[in-house]
């Protein structure tokens, strides 16, 4: 660290001390005078929001027509101090709006507590709205009460809450001092809740599975491992709740959904997060090629419902969402996006070079269809923008799909790709008991032969499909990568209200 940049951080770690110091002061005072520093049963007569749409739109003659003392409550998040009066700005989860604290108006001792009051604390008002000479809405306190004092200061209004890593480590302070980052969150449940509505319109049942599963399956990843010590046995959290779904078709629920939560041990990126939210979805009777359109459909409905078109902006361009979308098989995608050559699509050794060519790590034990999915998520995937449904993945690097009838090496599935990154990743489902449990077998065996991220045995699960599962199409969507897109954020860790972090 320069010398000055190091004589700047300690000056400001001093300031802060100091600061807190003086706060840690007017709280003893406060306390000396008999104020609770953080009481209950203050009870708004309305939010902050709600305030300002009943009396945004009136003007000064209708402001003062209106006698009814209204008690708003938030934080103090500005102050303009005139000695015996001073505006402030206060904010709860739906706005803010600006208050006159006078002294001739509040009492003796309500004043003297308000003096001893700081930014970023929450405070009580009772009062009448008026409009200030500059036109806005304000508040004219008659009364206030201290609510919860602050015993740190928030973040300087024009440095402001820089730092990322601090963001994401002190999501309240990015909260409080960011507004476009509480937006984004805003967005976020609105989203899912479009979606929700999407699914249960067409006659879908919302479920719940197991978070904590004697046997990780569903997905290609490698877990977390826990012990339960009243059962005396190991669990693993979910990677997928893919095997219980279905487990739920073969029982006779025909269309069900389920947004939850996934953990994969794997890396962190700007795509990755060790804890995640999924959308995983199966309807009876359907095959990839249906869920296509049915996708489609859902993207249609959620962005005519939350922004009302079909084109978003993302990350310096945009994205248009319009159907039908492109569709690529995963070998044409290689060769027209990738140039890849022929010769790498039908020689293992000849994929191995090119590879290492591309600085791709490659390893004879991966196999020919994973070293191709790999040059696919290097080559491709970044050039995938605009929505794109990329189908004809090897049964090899597939476990979980239905064979295709006319080429038993490929399966029924598509992976779905925008903004550069994998979206969703869906196929017709396999019902055939044997063909799973040879599938099972070779995912045994990668991982005894030290892939971490093959699938394990599940005989319950192959025991549910001897019973019979109808023809079903199911899929995965990934919401938290839907909200990256859909809000301009970058990284998933903008997404994301509380991140995985490296410790300090």
């Amino acid at each position: 660290m320069e010398t000055n940049e190091a004589v700047s951080v300690a000056k400001a770690v001093s300031k802060s001390g100091t600061v807190i110091e003086e706060r840690l002061e007017k709280a003893e005072k406060l306390k000396t005078m008999g104020v609770d520093l953080y009481p209950a049963g203050f009870r708004p007569s309305m939010r902050i929001g709600e305030a300002a749409a009943r009396f945004g739109a009136l003007d000064a003659d209708a402001l003062e027509a209106d006698e009814e003392l209204h008690r708003l409550a938030g934080r103090i998040v500005a102050w303009r101090d005139f000695g015996k009066a001073a505006f402030i700005q206060i904010k709860d989860g739906t706005g803010r709006i600006q208050a006159y604290v006078k002294k001739d108006r509040v009492s003796e001792r309500e004043f003297e507590i308000f003096r001893l009051m700081d930014m970023g604390d929450h405070i009580g008002l009772w009062g009448r709205f008026f409009r200030t000479r500059t036109g806005e809405l304000t508040l004219l306190a008659d009364r206030l009460q201290l609510l919860s004092k602050s015993l740190r200061p928030l973040p300087e209004k024009w440095h402001g809450l820089t730092d990322v890593e601090t963001r994401y480590r002190q999501r309240y302070l990015d909260l409080i001092v960011n507004d476009p980052v509480k937006d984004v969150f805003l967005l976020r449940s609105r989203i899912i809740q479009s979606i929700r509505s999407y699914f249960l319109a067409r006659e879908f049942l919302e479920v719940e599975t197991p978070m904590m599963q004697p046997i990780p399956g569903g997905a290609t990843a490698r877990p977390f491992k826990t012990y339960h010590n009243a059962l005396g046995m190991h669990f693993y959290l979910r990677v997928a709740p893919e095997l219980y779904l279905k487990r739920l078709i073969v029982g006779g629920m025909d269309r069900v959904f389920e947004i939850n939560r996934n953990f994969r041990n794997e890396g962190i990126s700007v795509k990755h997060n060790p804890e995640f939210t999924m959308l995983e979805f199966y309807m009876a009777h359907a095959t990839f090629e249906d869920l296509m359109a049915f996708t489609e459909g859902l993207f249609t409905h959620v962005l005519q419902e939350i922004f009302g078109r079909l084109v978003v902006e993302y990350q310096g361009g945009q994205i248009d969402f319009t159907p039908p979308w492109r569709r690529l098989s995963l070998f044409d995608a290689l060769k027209e996006l990738g140039k890849v050559p022929e010769a790498v699509l039908r020689d293992p050794a000849e994929a191995v070079r090119f590879a290492e060519r591309q600085g791709i790590a490659a390893q004879d034990k991966e196999g020919h269809a994973k070293l191709l999915t790999k040059l696919f998520d290097v080559l491709v995937e970044p050039e995938l923008i605009q929505p794109t449904f990329v189908s004809g993945y090897p049964t090899a690097v597939s476990p979980l799909s239905r064979r295709n009838d006319e080429d038993p090496s490929l399966t029924d599935r598509f992976e779905l790709f925008m903004g550069g990154k994998e979206i969703a990743n869906a196929f017709t489902e396999l019902n055939d008991p044997v063909d799973q449990r040879g599938r099972f077998e070779e995912q045994v065996a990668m991982r005894e032969a030290g892939d971490e991220e093959a699938q394990f045995m599940d005989e319950d699960y192959l025991t549910a499909l001897e019973y019979g599962m109808p023809p079903t199409g199911g899929e995965g969507i990934g919401i938290d990568r839907v909200i990256m897109l859909l809000t301009d954020s970058p990284s998933i860790r903008d997404v994301i209200l509380f991140p995985h972090m490296r410790n300090r």
